[in-house]
């Protein structure tokens, strides 16, 4: 057996569920500090989706409590700790009701500490939480970096894999995700304008998850928000990327609430992996190499 087979193989392996997966991103402008409204125009958004047919839905970085904090404190007290938090408990409750799984940011009390999160929700709860990793701009004066890892998720519709936004700056993250055998990546995100690119150009965040699904013959699935909070604008153009890194629906618009839903099939994403007879895009690793460059 050749290498990569026996790869295609451990990878099959791993997943017993259905292949073919309906996924929704939810694009939305959440108010700051409106907890209440936040969740339940999700709530209402996540109907829509499931009603659509999706099977998992992921929603916006920091979508319960809004993204631009100006205190430590004012974090502080829109935080809520997972489980038992108004969020994670509204999502749990639609996620049992509809029987669909959810990802979404949320900003998570911890004890004293407070991290930039997405929880990971089924129909029978809270299944994971993960933490940023890679803090953005003043995202440090106010939550900690994340101290979980890059875990990947056994679910019904597959393995699940999670990153926030700027994590996914850092290819890492996605190679670790395909090297756990995840099937599908969620990005909530809140993607902003960066200084150095044309305003109604393709934001370089799409080009970015573009290039990680295709090198990694990973599904990524981003929901970002839109609007302006405190003077800051977001640029939406959520997306669907299926495992060859062109986007099978979206990106969306860059001013406007959507429900973007797209259907992959991720025995074909699996099965990618194998680009030809002679190569796996995991397989082909030079481990040998990289590793002298791990501690730099």
């Amino acid at each position: 057996m050749r290498k990569h087979e026996k790869s295609e193989s451990i990878e099959s392996s791993k997943l017993s569920c259905q292949e073919l997966l309906t996924i929704a991103c939810v694009q939305f402008e959440p108010r700051f500090g409106d907890v209440d409204y936040n969740i339940g125009k999700s709530v209402e958004l996540i109907e829509r989706a499931s009603n659509s047919g999706a099977q998992v839905i992921v929603l916006p970085e920091l979508c319960s409590t809004g993204y631009v904090f100006r205190t430590r404190s004012e974090a502080f007290e829109l935080a809520e700790t997972i489980p038992g938090g108004p969020a994670s408990k509204a999502w749990s409750d639609v996620a049992r009701r509809l029987g669909v799984i959810i990802i979404s940011g949320i900003a998570e009390l911890d004890g004293n500490n407070i991290y930039n999160s997405a929880v990971i929700v089924t129909s029978s709860g809270v299944l994971g939480v993960y933490r940023k990793l890679h803090l953005w701009g003043d995202e440090t004066l106010y939550f900690e970096p994340g101290n979980l890892g890059a875990p990947v998720f056994d679910t019904p519709y597959g393995r699940i894999s999670v990153a926030i936004c700027y994590d996914g700056w850092f290819p890492e993250i996605f190679r670790i995700a395909a090297m756990q055998g995840a099937d599908l990546v969620c990005i909530p995100t809140n993607w902003v304008p960066i200084s150095s690119q044309e305003s109604n150009g393709i934001p370089i965040s799409t080009i970015l998850h573009q290039a990680a699904a295709h090198s990694n013959g990973l599904v990524i699935a981003c929901a970002d928000r839109v609007g302006v909070e405190r003077g800051q604008r977001f640029v939406g153009h959520s997306l669907i990327i299926d495992h060859t890194g062109w986007p099978i629906v979206g990106p969306a618009s860059g001013d406007r609430e959507e429900v973007i839903i797209g259907t992959v099939d991720l025995g074909l994403a699996r099965r990618s992996r194998n680009l030809n007879k002679y190569n796996n895009l995991l397989d082909d690793r030079r481990a040998d190499v990289y590793s002298t460059f791990s501690e730099l």
